[in-house]
């Protein structure tokens, strides 16, 4: 259980770091997730830090109507999304959108209809409300769990999604499981269904082969990476303890090294590299775990 303030004052700093899209806070049940059930006190004590920055952000605060950083609240059912539309500060909804049929019953208890329904009513609301919608396909790259999947299920999926108004769409690989060709060949493959549409990968790797995993989806024209910083996250689905979030020191080092200007301080990521273990070890500890 991490304090708010300490949220909001390391998110400050990832914008300060050159960040300009932050997935920030997931509105969520608090008696499943209780880690997340501070969202709304995270996002004012954000606006709070920043206005203590005296203009060391780049960009707009919370909740004005200048441009800014993207600010990313994950729903994942109505209740979530009227949350996130009153929350100040959050300019873009994320929802997690799973082909797997066993994944999105134990993930959000819902079939496939019901979850298309809700995409509908995410896109028709956050449109009024003037905000942005992201999904994201999970398990786009395969999933453990003996169902059928294949490339063109993928494209079905990113189609039905474009044709629902949704223009921004991450491919998951929420179990960790794709080596950097499949990465590669499904963004490929997905070249003109892609079309009019942002799409990017939400990796999950071990570290000493998400580096490839990030080049191999970039030569086949990916631009959108989403990451985590010092690799958190993962899935528990994934059977595997290691396999977290791609780190986004990770990310931004492969792309410097093929020329790319990702407009990230490194100096200041490599401080904030060494925060969030502090985070880590200081919250671990207040706990009463065990510290790796």
């Amino acid at each position: 259980m991490i304090p708010a303030a300490t949220k909001a004052e390391y998110f400050r700093k990832l914008v300060a770091a050159g960040f300009r899209h932050i997935d920030a806070v997931s509105f969520v049940s608090p008696k499943h997730v209780p880690q997340m059930a501070d969202s709304e006190e995270v996002m004012r004590e954000f606006a709070a830090a920043a206005a203590k920055a005296d203009g060391a952000l780049t960009g707009a605060m919370p909740g004005s109507d200048s441009a800014g950083p993207e600010i990313i609240g994950i729903v994942v059912n109505e209740m979530g999304l009227q949350r996130a539309l009153a929350t100040p500060g959050v300019t873009t909804v994320g929802y997690p959108y799973s082909i797997s049929a066993y994944f999105r019953r134990a993930n959000a208890n819902m079939s496939r209809d019901e979850s298309r329904a809700l995409v509908k009513k995410l896109q028709e609301a956050t449109s009024k409300a003037g905000k942005q919608l992201v999904v994201y396909i999970s398990m786009a790259f395969g999933n453990p769990y003996d169902e059928p999947w294949a490339p063109e299920i993928v494209a079905d999926t990113l189609l039905w999604l474009k044709n629902a108004g949704v223009r921004t769409i991450s491919l998951a690989d929420t179990v960790g499981q794709a080596n950097p060709q499949q990465v590669g060949e499904l963004f490929s493959a997905l070249r003109e269904v892609r079309d009019g549409v942002e799409v990017g990968v939400h990796l999950h790797s071990r570290r000493e082969s998400a580096a490839e995993k990030v080049l191999a989806a970039y030569e086949a024209g990916c631009r959108r990476f989403d990451s985590a910083v010092g690799g958190l996250g993962g899935c528990p689905f994934a059977g595997d303890e290691l396999v977290g979030n791609i780190p986004t020191e990770i990310v931004v080092e492969a792309l410097s090294q093929r020329g790319v200007a990702t407009g990230i301080d490194k100096d200041a990521l490599l401080a904030l590299v060494e925060r969030n273990e502090q985070i880590r070890v200081i919250y671990r500890q207040v706990a009463g775990t065990t510290v790796h």
